[in-house]
């Protein structure tokens, strides 16, 4: 992969990884940039498969690192949230320019989904001048049924993993926190509505978890989508109960291609009979359905 660094107006960064190759002006395949999910990275495992299926479809991929998470931290005293769509937007807008008529599409995998997806149905219409078409795989669509979800029993192992992590940038940036933040509180915490309340809120402009979690959940943004979306999602998703996934207003929606099955957990459809060589499903209609939205006129 190649990493550009994209400097931003306040005086942060964001990284990029071109998978293969840069962007090139003698190349006029559509173009995908794709937003990982939470403490992901643009080189998380489902991400390098995402770019191995595009590419064979004849679609150039990117990966944008949320703040915090390509490997540097960032420079201001802030991270990235689940309905933080101010970075995405300004670094389609950048790419949209320097692509000129090359189509352009975008993948977002949970955290990254409900950022993609807030970011679509809060433009509206004005979401076309930036994207031809998108797709979200394992969305959250309700960041407070799913934060209280994950607390039922079996739900710790998520956390665990995450929140140690998370604990780790706090610990990295505490000497730049201002005083609203509760560093113990979130270094103590052991569910995502305690580091929520304890950082993420109050880092962010928001009263508390629950207020952002209220003002982040991109549920009640799917019905001012307008670009051609394909949503990838299974009942028994562990980071969201099934009730809280908005069937009626996803599919009353024209915009939007609503793909529900019963299996497949948190980013996983995995399919076929061999479990040496599975069949990576999302990761292949994704693909698919952006080669047929993006006008794709041959692969490489």
């Amino acid at each position: 992969m190649c990493r550009e660094r994209f400097e931003m107006p306040d005086g942060d960064f964001l990284d990029v990884d071109f998978a293969y190759e840069p962007i090139r002006e003698d190349d006029d395949r559509p173009f995908v940039l794709l937003a990982h999910g939470l403490e992901g990275s643009s080189g998380s495992g489902y991400a390098v498969e995402l770019y191995r299926h595009l590419r064979r479809r004849g679609i150039a991929a990117a990966g944008l690192n949320f703040r915090s998470c390509g490997g540097e931290m960032n420079r201001l005293p802030r991270f990235y949230h689940s309905g933080e769509t101010g970075d995405l937007r300004w670094l389609l807008g950048r790419l949209r320019e320097r692509l000129g008529r090359r189509p352009l599409g975008a993948i977002g995998v949970s955290l990254g989904g409900n950022v993609l997806l807030k970011l679509l149905g809060e433009s509206g219409e004005s979401a076309r001048e930036l994207l031809d078409a998108a797709v979200a795989i394992s969305v959250p669509f309700d960041l407070s049924a799913g934060s209280d979800f994950l607390e039922r029993p079996g739900g710790s192992i998520y956390v665990n993993h995450l929140l140690k992590s998370l604990r780790q940038k706090v610990v990295a940036k505490r000497p730049q926190l201002p005083d609203r933040v509760d560093v113990a509180g979130a270094l103590a915490a052991r569910t995502f509505r305690e580091f929520d309340d304890a950082a993420t809120a109050p880092l962010h402009g928001f009263a508390d978890a629950e207020d952002y979690y209220r003002r982040s959940s991109c549920g009640r943004f799917l019905d001012g989508i307008r670009v051609p979306t394909l949503l990838l999602h299974s009942a028994d998703d562990p980071f969201v109960p099934a009730q809280a996934i908005p069937r009626e207003t996803a599919r009353d929606n024209a915009a939007l291609t609503v793909v529900l099955t019963s299996r497949g957990g948190h980013i996983g459809f995995i399919a076929g009979d061999n479990p040496l060589r599975p069949l990576l499903w999302a990761e292949d209609e994704a693909s698919r359905f952006l080669e047929h939205e993006l006008g794709v006129r041959g692969a490489v």
